[in-house]
């Protein structure tokens, strides 16, 4: 088993620092409207991609580098600026006095979730997917339908402005992988992720099935494919960021991944200069 340390944390924490630094980079492009920006800090990134969006926030910074209370003050300016609170994400091999910096300014726990790695084989071999369903990768004009189940999937009565769509950039981006499942021909669920070649690992995320085809194995069958696929593409370890208890979580673990750590994701509002 991988002894986790601060060095392969940073390898951990890039599987939520580079996409959504890729998304910022591409919003530059396909939504200039909300102003999204990325910049260095610190060994990691800042993000901005929008006010109330789930992508924003600072993350794989001080674990390369030390973090300094200069450069809080670089990310607290940064979000400032976009007249955004000020967003972290943190994990227990990060050095205790970054604890105690976000103590004396007043940051709150806004999320805590587990990450869990994989080890991946190039030449593994898994079980053939549930008889009624096809898995495949998922192709560019089929961005919206698997949105929209990504949607549904976990906002069955709408989901929010801020949260739609989100899966539909990652069509674009060139180390995205798209899968889907499908039963008599119509895509029923979806399973994304993205290869971080820098540190040879993949990430999992964007995985929703429709309610009326839960219970069938398909996302069992989808994160199987993505782990093959990302082997092949030369990454050492698999990645995925869950909720603890969750769905998603016991699936990944069913394929032999472990909890790497917890952490956390921090947050103060910020007033204005």
């Amino acid at each position: 088993m991988q002894f986790v340390d601060k060095a392969f944390a940073r390898r951990l924490e890039a599987v939520e620092e580079m996409p959504q630094v890729f998304y910022a980079r591409l919003f530059q492009t396909l939504r200039p409207e909300i102003g999204a920006a990325e910049e260095p800090i610190c060994g990691g990134h800042m993000i901005f991609a929008g006010l109330g969006s789930p992508i924003g926030r600072a993350v794989g910074m001080g674990l390369d580098h030390p973090f300094t209370a200069q450069d809080l003050d670089r990310v607290e300016q940064f979000y400032r600026s976009h007249h955004a609170p000020a967003q972290l994400d943190v994990c227990p091999l990060h050095d205790p006095g970054l604890f105690e910096l976000f103590k004396q300014r007043s940051y709150a726990i806004a999320e805590l979730n587990n990450v869990l790695y994989r080890k991946l084989m190039p030449n593994e071999e898994f079980p053939a997917p549930p008889a009624d369903c096809q898995i495949r990768r998922s192709h560019p004009d089929e961005a919206g339908v698997a949105a929209a189940i990504l949607d549904r999937a976990f906002f069955p009565d709408g989901a929010p402005k801020e949260f739609g769509g989100l899966l539909t950039p990652l069509y674009q981006m060139e180390n995205g992988l798209t899968f889907a499942a499908l039963v008599d021909g119509t895509m029923v669920a979806c399973g994304a992720g993205m290869i971080i070649a820098e540190h040879r690992v993949f990430g999992l995320f964007g995985a929703g099935t429709l309610p009326e085809y839960r219970g069938r194995g398909l996302q069992t069958a989808l994160l199987r494919a993505r782990i093959s696929a990302a082997a092949q593409a030369g990454c050492e370890y698999a990645v995925i960021v869950t909720n603890g208890g969750s769905t998603s979580q016991r699936n990944a673990e069913r394929l032999g991944f472990r909890v790497a750590y917890s952490k956390v994701t921090v947050i103060k509002d910020l007033k204005p200069d």
